[in-house]
């Protein structure tokens, strides 16, 4: 079955602390339009908000000027989440994404762990001084019905 784009979002937020919040409520509001579970909607949301972290705080290394693109699509059988900046990047993605690496001593580094154990896929596309791309998608019954009607 073709993957049809129901409906999509594009949300552009300063790399602040406080718009995690931000870009977690608003994508959970858009993927409210599905029939999902309570689960499944807080596990998108905590999915986005290490994606939008992330961002802020290791591609753009706590700097609050600079931008961060959010685009949320709903497909017929799966939603998927794209968080990007424009930031340092990720020298090696692989070792980037393994439990506990973090590049700041005062994190966890469990990131990526939370995006991949929330998520039915996450892709990571990154080049070094130029920003990274995570893409976060989670599938969805692709009944009619799925689709909710206000």
């Amino acid at each position: 079955m073709e993957n049809i784009v129901n409906n999509r979002i594009k949300l552009e937020l300063l790399s602040k602390g406080e718009n995690v919040s931000l870009a977690r409520i608003t994508i959970a509001a858009f993927v409210s339009q599905l029939n999902l579970t309570l689960n499944d909607l807080e596990e998108i949301k905590v999915a986005v908000s290490e994606a939008v972290s992330n961002s802020i705080i290791h591609g753009y290394q706590n700097e609050t000027d600079k931008f961060i693109t959010i685009i949320g699509t709903l497909y017929t059988d799966k939603v998927e989440i794209e968080v990007a900046d424009n930031g340092i990047g990720i020298p090696n993605i692989k070792i980037a994404m393994e439990p506990t690496f973090s590049t700041d001593p005062e994190r966890m580094g469990l990131g990526f762990v939370f995006m991949q154990s929330f998520m039915d896929e996450v892709r990571v596309e990154s080049k070094v001084d130029y920003g990274t791309k995570v893409i976060l998608s989670k599938k969805i019954n692709s009944t009619k019905e799925n689709i909710a009607v206000s």
